[in-house]
């Protein structure tokens, strides 16, 4: 199997075995530099970015920040096993997405759809775009074959589950003021609280005392300093991993943690990497595993969430309820964000549902989704699978069944053993970091 490594290619079988002759099992024979952001203390902007941050008083309950729910000791992903988080007053209001973490985002591209442009390509709104996505044949996704899948015509990029924003800046300020999370109240709220704050010199100091008559500056500012905190603080965006210093040469991975590497570049098992990019970019970036595209999977309802009560209510991601710009282009109906596998060994819950609660789980999802769905979805009152559960029957046609391994049909062989989960799950527990390496 071959594996993109920066502009080369690297056979991984005949890796192994290099590394074995050299009586260094598990080591990386072409070992690559990568090139980490700057280590610089933080600026003053982002040392108030960082008390904004975990400024529990601006929320309705005066106990929830943004730090609760992004917690630093877990990869700034939820600190618990709830599917979803519990915010609002009396912190009793459940959300409806399982809360993504806010590692590895500094390098997270606007959404669009279709290819990323550039700045001076003529700029075609999102319905021509979707239009022409129609029309235009979609290359599979394939681990050894990710350049041709990139120019896919499909939603790529932003934040959030369904890219609703594109900026670190725009997106601090959706759980200040959402019910259901931090529940600011109001922009209005929300800076008079700032100007009480015990940091409140601090907005002087950098924008002069006039910004606290201007409500929607002093917030923006505030936005601001913690999109700076995000991007400064080095713990988030630390590419620490076991992995990281497999790829520089400066770690070992074990046999199961090889084969599971290899499952996941292997585009008749795992392909994971089809979807979760695997390689450092050509100018020595350490790889992300994502290729920010968004992907409609089926995944199962998750009946613990109270919005699922309503029969009649879906979460369509890209199409809606939270964004609706693009809810009439309904071929992206049921799609949601592609997310980075760094530190997803350290998650509890998975998929935008938190309908999962272990790799395990969601290695058998890709493995039976549609060889054995019954061992996926629950059954209906006459013992059919009710497979696609959580999406209206009018866009099953939207969830993919093309890519690897869901191109395969009930009844047939899976493509993973038991092994072979285990394996990638190994490999997958790489990917987290604070790995030390050995001297």
């Amino acid at each position: 199997m071959l594996w993109l490594l920066g502009a080369g290619l690297l056979c991984m079988a005949g890796a192994v075995a290099a590394v074995e002759t050299q009586g260094l099992p598990g080591t990386n024979p072409i070992p690559v530099q990568l090139r980490r952001p700057p280590i610089a203390p933080l600026s003053g902007m982002a040392q108030l970015g960082q008390k904004i941050f975990f400024d529990a008083s601006l929320s309705s309950s005066g106990a929830l920040s943004c730090g609760s729910c992004h917690s630093p000791d877990h990869a700034y992903g939820p600190p618990n096993d709830a599917a979803v988080m519990f915010g609002g007053p009396a912190q009793s209001r459940q959300g409806t997405r399982a809360v993504p973490g806010l590692t590895y985002l500094e390098r997270q591209p606007n959404f669009s759809i279709g290819p990323e442009k550039d700045e001076d390509d003529n700029l075609v709104d999102f319905a021509q775009l979707a239009a022409a996505g129609q029309q235009a044949a979609r290359a599979k996704k394939v681990a050894t074959g990710t350049a041709a899948s990139a120019v896919n015509i499909v939603p790529q990029g932003g934040l959030f589950w369904d890219g609703r924003a594109d900026t670190l800046q725009d997106q601090a300020i959706f759980p200040l003021l959402d019910p259901n999370e931090m529940d600011g109240g109001s922009i209005e709220v929300v800076a008079q609280k700032l100007r009480q704050a015990s940091y409140a010199p601090r907005f002087a100091e950098l924008f002069g005392a006039q910004v606290f008559d201007n409500t929607r500056l002093l917030v923006a500012e505030a936005m601001f300093a913690v999109a700076r905190y995000q991007v400064e603080e080095p713990s988030f965006h630390p590419y620490s991993s076991k992995f990281d210093y497999w790829l520089e040469g400066k770690a070992r991975l074990s046999e199961s943690e090889l084969r599971g590497l290899q499952l996941f570049n292997d585009p008749d098992k795992a392909n994971c990497a089809g979807c979760h990019t695997s390689s450092p970019t050509r100018d020595g970036l350490p790889p992300l595993f994502t290729d920010h595209q968004y992907e409609a999977l089926g995944a199962p309802r998750n009946a613990a969430l109270a919005s699922n009560r309503d029969p009649n209510y879906f979460d369509l991601g890209a199409c809606g309820p939270y964004r609706t710009d693009i809810a009439e282009q309904t071929q992206y109906c049921g799609m949601f964000l592609t997310p980075t596998l760094r530190n997803t060994a350290t998650r509890r819950v998975f998929f935008h549902n938190g309908v999962f609660t272990s790799l395990e789980q969601v290695l058998d999802f890709y493995n039976f989704r549609d060889t054995n769905p019954e061992k996926v979805y629950p059954r209906a009152a006459d013992g059919t699978v009710r497979k696609y559960d959580d999406l209206p029957e009018k866009h099953h046609g939207n969830v993919d069944v093309a890519d690897p391994p869901f191109e395969r049909r009930l009844g047939d062989t899976p493509a993973m053993t038991a092994q072979d989960e285990a394996d990638i799950i190994a490999f997958l527990k790489t990917l987290t970091d604070g790995y030390q390496p050995e001297r």
